[in-house]
Protein backbone atom coordinates (compact mmCIF):
# COMPACT_ATOMS: atom_id res chain seq x y z
CA UNK A 1 0.00 0.00 0.00
CA UNK A 2 1.61 3.48 -0.68
CA UNK A 3 1.16 6.13 1.72
CA UNK A 4 2.69 9.52 1.89
CA UNK A 5 5.46 9.91 4.56
CA UNK A 6 5.85 13.54 5.42
CA UNK A 7 10.20 13.09 5.77
CA UNK A 8 11.69 14.06 9.55
CA UNK A 9 12.45 18.18 9.89
CA UNK A 10 16.10 17.09 10.05
CA UNK A 11 16.17 15.42 7.10
CA UNK A 12 13.48 17.66 5.09
CA UNK A 13 16.52 20.18 5.99
CA UNK A 14 19.50 17.93 5.01
CA UNK A 15 17.68 17.94 1.66
CA UNK A 16 16.56 21.36 1.44
CA UNK A 17 20.57 21.85 2.02
CA UNK A 18 21.91 19.47 -1.23
CA UNK A 19 19.08 21.39 -3.41
CA UNK A 20 20.09 24.91 -2.51
CA UNK A 21 24.12 23.71 -3.17
CA UNK A 22 23.16 22.36 -6.86
CA UNK A 23 23.69 25.93 -8.00
CA UNK A 24 27.28 27.08 -7.63
CA UNK A 25 26.29 30.90 -8.41
CA UNK A 26 24.03 30.91 -4.84
CA UNK A 27 26.49 28.53 -3.18
CA UNK A 28 29.12 30.91 -4.00
CA UNK A 29 26.80 33.77 -2.58
CA UNK A 30 26.32 32.15 0.41
CA UNK A 31 30.04 31.46 0.78
CA UNK A 32 30.37 34.70 0.54
CA UNK A 33 27.65 35.83 2.31
CA UNK A 34 29.03 33.38 5.58
CA UNK A 35 32.93 35.32 5.02
CA UNK A 36 31.42 38.45 5.28
CA UNK A 37 29.09 37.93 8.19
CA UNK A 38 32.23 36.59 9.92
CA UNK A 39 34.27 39.37 8.99
CA UNK A 40 31.58 41.97 10.64
CA UNK A 41 31.39 39.96 13.79
CA UNK A 42 35.36 39.79 14.06
CA UNK A 43 36.10 43.33 13.40
CA UNK A 44 36.98 44.16 16.93
CA UNK A 45 39.89 41.33 16.54
CA UNK A 46 41.10 41.16 12.20
CA UNK A 47 40.77 45.54 12.12
CA UNK A 48 44.35 47.12 11.88
CA UNK A 49 42.64 49.77 13.90
CA UNK A 50 40.24 50.73 15.87
CA UNK A 51 38.44 53.73 13.48
CA UNK A 52 36.24 55.06 16.31
CA UNK A 53 38.88 55.34 19.26
CA UNK A 54 40.25 58.84 18.04
CA UNK A 55 43.41 58.06 20.07
CA UNK A 56 44.83 55.95 17.30
CA UNK A 57 44.00 58.51 14.19
CA UNK A 58 46.31 60.75 13.24
CA UNK A 59 44.89 63.79 10.90
CA UNK A 60 48.75 63.40 9.06
CA UNK A 61 47.29 60.03 7.70
CA UNK A 62 44.51 61.49 5.74
CA UNK A 63 43.28 60.55 2.63
CA UNK A 64 46.44 58.46 1.82
CA UNK A 65 46.04 56.46 -1.17
CA UNK A 66 45.47 52.32 -1.03
CA UNK A 67 49.15 50.70 0.20
CA UNK A 68 50.36 53.88 1.65
CA UNK A 69 52.04 53.94 5.12
CA UNK A 70 51.20 56.40 7.41
CA UNK A 71 53.62 58.37 9.84
CA UNK A 72 53.59 55.90 12.45
CA UNK A 73 54.65 52.91 9.69
CA UNK A 74 51.20 51.56 9.54
CA UNK A 75 50.39 49.92 6.15
CA UNK A 76 46.87 51.16 4.67
CA UNK A 77 45.99 48.79 2.31
CA UNK A 78 42.72 50.37 0.90
CA UNK A 79 44.20 54.22 1.94
CA UNK A 80 42.52 56.40 4.50
CA UNK A 81 39.63 59.01 4.68
CA UNK A 82 39.93 62.24 5.36
CA UNK A 83 40.22 62.27 9.41
CA UNK A 84 43.02 59.26 8.74
CA UNK A 85 40.72 56.57 9.20
CA UNK A 86 42.47 53.29 7.93
CA UNK A 87 39.68 52.42 4.94
CA UNK A 88 39.99 48.30 5.92
CA UNK A 89 39.24 49.30 9.40
CA UNK A 90 35.87 51.64 8.67
CA UNK A 91 34.66 48.86 6.32
CA UNK A 92 34.48 46.08 8.75
CA UNK A 93 33.24 47.97 11.52
CA UNK A 94 30.67 49.62 9.09
CA UNK A 95 29.29 46.04 7.88
CA UNK A 96 28.80 45.50 12.14
CA UNK A 97 26.32 48.39 11.65
CA UNK A 98 24.48 47.76 8.27
CA UNK A 99 24.25 44.36 8.98
CA UNK A 100 23.13 44.54 12.71
CA UNK A 101 20.49 47.10 11.46
CA UNK A 102 19.40 45.51 8.52
CA UNK A 103 19.34 41.75 10.52
CA UNK A 104 17.55 43.24 13.61
CA UNK A 105 15.24 45.27 11.88
CA UNK A 106 13.76 42.43 9.74
CA UNK A 107 13.43 40.43 12.44
CA UNK A 108 11.28 42.77 14.50
CA UNK A 109 9.32 43.70 11.62
CA UNK A 110 8.63 39.86 10.78
CA UNK A 111 7.62 39.68 14.42
CA UNK A 112 5.45 42.58 14.52
CA UNK A 113 3.73 41.93 11.26
CA UNK A 114 3.11 37.66 11.98
CA UNK A 115 1.21 38.26 14.84
CA UNK A 116 -1.28 40.83 13.18
CA UNK A 117 -1.45 38.93 9.87
CA UNK A 118 -2.38 36.22 12.17
CA UNK A 119 -4.68 37.98 14.37
CA UNK A 120 -6.15 39.42 10.88
CA UNK A 121 -6.38 35.89 9.00
CA UNK A 122 -7.62 33.70 12.16
CA UNK A 123 -10.27 36.58 13.65
CA UNK A 124 -11.20 37.26 9.81
CA UNK A 125 -14.76 40.02 9.58
CA UNK A 126 -14.47 43.50 10.53
CA UNK A 127 -10.74 43.13 12.32
CA UNK A 128 -9.50 41.31 8.78
CA UNK A 129 -10.94 44.33 6.84
CA UNK A 130 -10.00 46.87 9.46
CA UNK A 131 -6.23 46.13 9.57
CA UNK A 132 -5.93 45.24 6.10
CA UNK A 133 -7.02 48.42 4.94
CA UNK A 134 -3.95 50.41 7.20
CA UNK A 135 -1.83 47.34 5.40
CA UNK A 136 -3.07 48.28 2.30
CA UNK A 137 -2.63 52.26 3.14
CA UNK A 138 0.66 51.88 4.03
CA UNK A 139 2.11 49.90 1.10
CA UNK A 140 0.47 53.04 -1.02
CA UNK A 141 3.51 54.91 0.15
CA UNK A 142 7.28 54.28 -1.00
CA UNK A 143 9.11 52.59 2.00
CA UNK A 144 11.99 55.73 1.32
CA UNK A 145 9.07 58.48 1.60
CA UNK A 146 7.73 56.58 4.73
CA UNK A 147 11.46 55.86 5.85
CA UNK A 148 12.26 60.02 5.90
CA UNK A 149 9.06 61.59 7.50
CA UNK A 150 9.75 59.28 10.37
CA UNK A 151 13.42 59.92 10.84
CA UNK A 152 12.48 63.84 9.88
CA UNK A 153 10.44 63.56 13.47
CA UNK A 154 12.83 61.21 15.39
CA UNK A 155 16.30 62.44 14.49
CA UNK A 156 19.41 60.54 13.76
CA UNK A 157 20.74 57.32 15.37
CA UNK A 158 21.02 53.20 15.31
CA UNK A 159 17.71 53.32 17.20
CA UNK A 160 15.59 55.67 14.99
CA UNK A 161 17.11 54.34 11.49
CA UNK A 162 15.52 50.77 13.58
CA UNK A 163 12.56 51.38 14.36
CA UNK A 164 12.20 53.24 10.73
CA UNK A 165 12.84 50.28 9.36
CA UNK A 166 10.63 48.08 11.02
CA UNK A 167 7.93 50.74 10.56
CA UNK A 168 8.11 50.25 6.71
CA UNK A 169 8.71 46.43 6.36
CA UNK A 170 6.01 45.14 8.76
CA UNK A 171 2.72 45.65 6.53
CA UNK A 172 4.64 43.19 3.96
CA UNK A 173 5.20 40.20 6.74
CA UNK A 174 1.45 41.07 7.77
CA UNK A 175 -0.29 40.71 4.22
CA UNK A 176 1.88 37.47 3.28
CA UNK A 177 0.93 35.56 6.51
CA UNK A 178 -2.83 36.87 6.59
CA UNK A 179 -3.28 35.11 3.41
CA UNK A 180 -1.66 32.13 4.57
CA UNK A 181 -3.64 32.17 7.69
CA UNK A 182 -7.15 32.34 6.03
CA UNK A 183 -5.92 29.55 4.14
CA UNK A 184 -4.79 27.11 6.75
CA UNK A 185 -8.04 28.23 9.25
CA UNK A 186 -10.13 26.26 6.79
CA UNK A 187 -8.70 23.21 7.11
CA UNK A 188 -9.01 19.97 8.83
CA UNK A 189 -6.81 19.95 11.34
CA UNK A 190 -7.73 23.44 12.66
CA UNK A 191 -11.54 22.02 12.79
CA UNK A 192 -10.35 19.07 14.60
CA UNK A 193 -8.58 21.48 17.13
CA UNK A 194 -11.62 23.42 17.27
CA UNK A 195 -13.44 20.38 18.13
CA UNK A 196 -11.17 19.64 20.71
CA UNK A 197 -11.97 22.97 22.55
CA UNK A 198 -8.63 24.42 22.24
CA UNK A 199 -8.85 27.90 22.58
CA UNK A 200 -7.78 30.65 19.99
CA UNK A 201 -4.44 31.57 21.00
CA UNK A 202 -3.48 27.36 21.21
CA UNK A 203 -4.64 26.88 17.22
CA UNK A 204 -2.89 30.01 16.33
CA UNK A 205 0.65 29.52 17.75
CA UNK A 206 0.85 25.74 17.68
CA UNK A 207 -1.12 24.53 14.88
CA UNK A 208 -1.83 27.85 12.34
CA UNK A 209 1.41 29.26 12.81
CA UNK A 210 4.23 26.31 11.99
CA UNK A 211 2.66 26.58 8.46
CA UNK A 212 2.62 29.85 7.47
CA UNK A 213 5.80 30.54 8.91
CA UNK A 214 8.35 28.89 6.51
CA UNK A 215 7.40 30.85 3.27
CA UNK A 216 8.74 33.63 5.20
CA UNK A 217 11.95 32.81 5.13
CA UNK A 218 12.25 33.73 1.62
CA UNK A 219 10.32 36.91 2.12
CA UNK A 220 12.87 37.82 5.29
CA UNK A 221 15.61 36.93 3.15
CA UNK A 222 15.02 39.21 0.63
CA UNK A 223 13.66 42.08 3.19
CA UNK A 224 17.14 41.98 5.11
CA UNK A 225 18.69 43.33 1.81
CA UNK A 226 16.26 45.72 0.92
CA UNK A 227 16.42 46.85 4.82
CA UNK A 228 20.54 47.59 4.53
CA UNK A 229 20.35 49.05 1.10
CA UNK A 230 17.23 51.68 2.62
CA UNK A 231 19.38 52.66 5.41
CA UNK A 232 22.96 53.27 3.20
CA UNK A 233 20.29 55.21 0.80
CA UNK A 234 18.79 57.27 4.56
CA UNK A 235 22.53 57.63 5.76
CA UNK A 236 24.12 58.66 2.06
CA UNK A 237 21.27 61.84 2.42
CA UNK A 238 22.39 62.23 6.26
CA UNK A 239 19.09 60.66 7.77
CA UNK A 240 20.55 57.76 8.87
CA UNK A 241 23.31 56.68 11.19
CA UNK A 242 25.38 59.03 12.63
CA UNK A 243 28.70 60.20 11.48
CA UNK A 244 30.61 58.62 14.43
CA UNK A 245 29.58 55.37 14.09
CA UNK A 246 29.06 55.27 10.29
CA UNK A 247 27.63 52.33 8.02
CA UNK A 248 28.60 51.88 4.77
CA UNK A 249 26.13 54.05 3.51
CA UNK A 250 27.91 56.68 5.75
CA UNK A 251 31.26 55.94 4.80
CA UNK A 252 30.09 56.13 0.90
CA UNK A 253 28.88 59.44 1.67
CA UNK A 254 31.70 60.75 3.41
CA UNK A 255 34.19 60.26 0.14
CA UNK A 256 31.94 61.45 -2.20
CA UNK A 257 32.87 65.22 -1.66
CA UNK A 258 36.24 64.09 -2.31
CA UNK A 259 35.67 61.91 -5.42
CA UNK A 260 36.68 65.14 -8.05
CA UNK A 261 39.94 65.47 -6.05
CA UNK A 262 40.43 62.15 -7.40
CA UNK A 263 40.64 60.51 -3.45
CA UNK A 264 38.48 57.47 -4.96
CA UNK A 265 38.56 55.14 -2.43
CA UNK A 266 36.86 56.45 0.67
CA UNK A 267 33.57 56.07 -1.51
CA UNK A 268 34.57 53.08 -4.05
CA UNK A 269 35.80 50.06 -1.26
CA UNK A 270 32.92 50.97 1.31
CA UNK A 271 30.05 51.03 -2.26
CA UNK A 272 31.92 47.70 -2.93
CA UNK A 273 31.49 45.68 0.18
CA UNK A 274 27.78 47.49 0.23
CA UNK A 275 26.99 46.32 -3.34
CA UNK A 276 28.73 42.53 -2.96
CA UNK A 277 26.85 42.08 0.71
CA UNK A 278 23.48 42.90 -1.29
CA UNK A 279 24.21 41.05 -4.21
CA UNK A 280 25.46 37.87 -2.12
CA UNK A 281 22.12 38.38 0.34
CA UNK A 282 19.42 38.67 -2.53
CA UNK A 283 21.34 35.61 -4.51
CA UNK A 284 21.06 33.57 -1.25
CA UNK A 285 17.44 34.59 -1.35
CA UNK A 286 16.71 34.07 -4.76
CA UNK A 287 17.80 30.20 -4.45
CA UNK A 288 15.86 29.76 -1.01
CA UNK A 289 12.73 30.97 -3.21
CA UNK A 290 13.24 28.45 -5.67
CA UNK A 291 14.02 25.40 -3.37
CA UNK A 292 11.89 25.95 -0.90
CA UNK A 293 8.76 26.79 -2.47
CA UNK A 294 8.02 23.27 -4.30
CA UNK A 295 8.93 21.91 -0.67
CA UNK A 296 6.56 24.09 1.44
CA UNK A 297 3.44 23.33 -1.18
CA UNK A 298 3.88 19.39 -0.72
CA UNK A 299 4.51 19.06 2.57
CA UNK A 300 3.40 22.15 4.75
CA UNK A 301 0.33 22.72 2.36
CA UNK A 302 -1.38 19.58 2.25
Amino acid sequence: MNEDVIPHPSALMLQVARDFARDPVALAAALALALILLAALLAPWISPQNPYNLGELDILDAKLAPGSKGVHGLAFSLGTDDQGRDMLSAILYGLRISLGVGVLSTLAALAMGMAIGLAAGYAGGRADGAIMRLVDLQLSFPSILIALVLLAVLGQGVDKIVIALIAVQWAYYARTVRGSALAEKRKEYVDAARCLAFGPARIVFRHILPNVAPPLIVVATVQVAHAIALEATLSFLGLGVPITSPSLGMLVANGFAHLLSGKYWISFFPGVALLVTLVAVNLVGDRLRDVLNPRLASHYGT
